[in-house]
């Protein structure tokens, strides 16, 4: 059994997007209910949040500084020192039925994010790069909950979670254009483990997948085959990511917030809180967005 650990009673409503910064050995995540974006230095405990005037799902930091933030009113810049947001782009500007979900950097630097419903869970929703010269393209759409996203060491094939269709599917990636190609079923997850969430993956290829409502973190070879489960000691884990000196510490953000008709909080007192557990294999760094 793995020790897991509460680093941060955090009380997030819905805590989510978590990235490991290696120049300053923080962690940053959002809590996307609560409207902020957080930084924790788990060294010091010093925990300290930006407020946003909407929801904000995801985000990447930037080569440049500040970061690069999935909005209700889609992607904007922002700047840390100021509290500024520039808007760059809103690909469902037109549809009120949706807002972003998970997102992240590859190691070209673009940022990927998809979108999901407030209310009617249709597959009407998109997954999109926006890429450095503030372009972007729409990858993939009739998808449910766009989730968890990652990329292989080798950056060949791409990861990508349809939460509410309990699918993680993987594509052959190009990394110098960003193209995607051949999609398929990686994972088919049965409903007793939990809805797939947010995903890392680790040095060796694997996948690290939360399962919310699942109470649990499981790792999945290259072709999709259960390796092991992080049993969880709240229900609602909604993503991962390595960090610490040797980035061997996973980090997992969870929810407080219950996905039911009433909304209503747990009575855990760490439920929205972050927790960390050694696993015994390494992360790869997180990438900054290069725009």
């Amino acid at each position: 059994m793995i020790d897991v650990k509460c680093v941060l009673d955090s009380g997030c409503a819905l805590g989510e997007g978590p990235v490991w910064d290696v120049m300053e050995q923080a962690l940053y995540f959002t809590n996307i209910l609560g409207k902020t974006l957080n930084r924790f230095d788990p060294l010091t405990g010093e925990h300290i949040s930006w407020a946003m005037p909407e929801h904000i799902s995801c985000f990447g930091l930037r080569a440049k500084g500040g970061a690069i933030v999935a909005l209700r009113t889609g992607i904007h810049l922002f700047d840390f020192e100021s509290g500024s947001l520039e808007a760059i782009a809103d690909p469902e500007a037109n549809d009120s039925r949706t807002r972003f979900s998970d997102g992240k950097v590859d190691r070209k630097g673009r940022f990927w994010a998809g979108t999901m419903p407030y209310e009617q869970f249709d597959p009407i929703c998109s997954l999109y790069r926006f890429d450095v010269d503030g372009t972007w393209e729409k990858i993939q759409g009739e998808l449910i909950i766009a989730n968890g996203i990652g990329w292989s060491p080798d950056n060949q094939t791409m990861y990508h979670t349809d939460t509410l269709a309990s699918k993680i599917f993987s594509y052959d990636f190009d990394i110098e254009s960003g193209s995607v190609a051949n999609r398929r079923v990686l994972v088919d997850v049965p409903e007793s483990d939990g809805f797939p969430d947010g995903l890392t993956v680790d040095a060796e290829g694997f996948i690290w997948s939360a399962k919310f409502n699942g109470g649990q973190v499981i790792r999945y070879d290259p072709e999709g085959a259960r390796e092991r489960v992080l049993r969880m000691p709240v229900q609602r884990p909604t993503s991962c990511v390595f960090g610490g000196p040797n980035l061997n510490i996973l980090y997992v953000t969870t929810g407080g917030w219950e996905a039911s008709p009433q909304g209503k909080f747990s009575a855990s007192a760490t439920d929205g809180g972050v927790f960390a557990a050694e696993v015994g294999v390494k992360g790869i760094p997180e990438p900054r967005f290069a725009g």
